[in-house]
């Protein structure tokens, strides 16, 4: 292994980490990775010295990261349904959950898909790694009184939308299995138990998976029938594993060993009852392994 791509790899998980917070996309996340790895391998067969190569990788990631932003958003005009960000689904949920900060939960990956992809840039770069305002002026090429101005404008726009709760994981996980039998098994009246009165239902199938609804359903009684609905049109033989979507519990449905649908759910501050239902079937967006492989 040469120097340049030991040094790469010592900051891939870096680099991911900052990519996929701005972008929400894995397959994307992936792409800009390859671009900085280029971009560095050329910086590095140039012979030209790098001080500080931390700094140079985040720079070439995080503006590479930018223009992938825009063909996203592109393709989001242009997508079939509800879009929503592409779970980093981990195959193991009893690993520690300190791994993915708070800015990898569904929630609050939502939140950020509402900034501008500056906004969102800074946000990430401030609010999540800590890089100062002068810092990243320098990896934007923004002066630092416009950095600044858009950290303010983004922090007031994530707090006030961003979620005020976390459930503790066990409980999340309860939940979220006594929600996905009441669902599988039709049982309306479970259903209506456990979902909070003002619960918001997203589902994401972009035209290739099953999607329930093509816009945000509101409401426990509009989304317990619906869920009550489709019970009958749900496959006979359905798996639930258990598994980490970033910071969030979650479930992933199986059909013959292939992913069906993630579920993410948001719980009330009680931790009693479901308040916002995350549901992705587009298969572009589901994990690549199977349940021979996750059991």
């Amino acid at each position: 292994m040469s120097d340049s791509t030991e040094v790469f790899l010592g900051h891939r998980e870096l680099l991911f980490s900052v990519v996929y917070s701005m972008l929400g996309s894995v397959a994307d996340t992936e792409e800009v990775l390859q671009e900085t790895w280029l971009s560095w391998e050329s910086r590095s067969r140039s012979g030209s010295p790098v001080e500080h190569a931390r700094a140079y990788l985040v720079r070439i990631a995080a503006n590479q990261a930018l223009a992938r932003r825009a063909a996203i958003n592109r393709r989001k005009e242009n997508y079939t349904g509800q879009w929503l960000p592409e779970p980093l689904v981990e195959e193991d949920e009893d690993g520690d959950p300190a791994v993915r900060a708070e800015s990898y939960s569904m929630a609050m990956l939502v939140v950020l898909e509402t900034l501008t992809p500056l906004e969102r840039a800074v946000f990430v770069l401030h609010e999540v790694f800590g890089y100062a305002h002068t810092e990243i002026a320098e990896i934007l090429d923004r002066r630092p009184p416009a950095i600044r101005q858009l950290a303010h404008r983004a922090r007031e726009h994530v707090h006030a939308r961003r979620p005020r709760y976390r459930a503790d994981p066990r409980v999340c996980r309860e939940v979220t299995q006594r929600f996905l039998d009441a669902a599988v098994g039709g049982d309306l009246e479970a259903l209506l138990r456990i979902l909070a009165p003002d619960v918001t239902l997203w589902t994401d199938g972009g035209g290739k998976g099953p999607a329930w609804s093509p816009h945000p359903v509101h409401g426990r009684e509009r989304i317990a029938k619906l869920f009550a609905a489709i019970h009958g049109h749900l496959p006979g033989r359905l798996d639930i594993r258990h598994r980490r979507v970033g910071g969030d519990s979650a479930a992933v449905l199986f059909l013959d060993a292939a992913p069906l649908a993630v579920f993410v759910l948001s719980l009330t501050p009680d931790g009693g009852q479901v308040n916002r239902i995350y549901s992705i079937t587009n298969p572009d967006k589901l994990p690549r392994w199977t349940t021979a492989r996750s059991a």
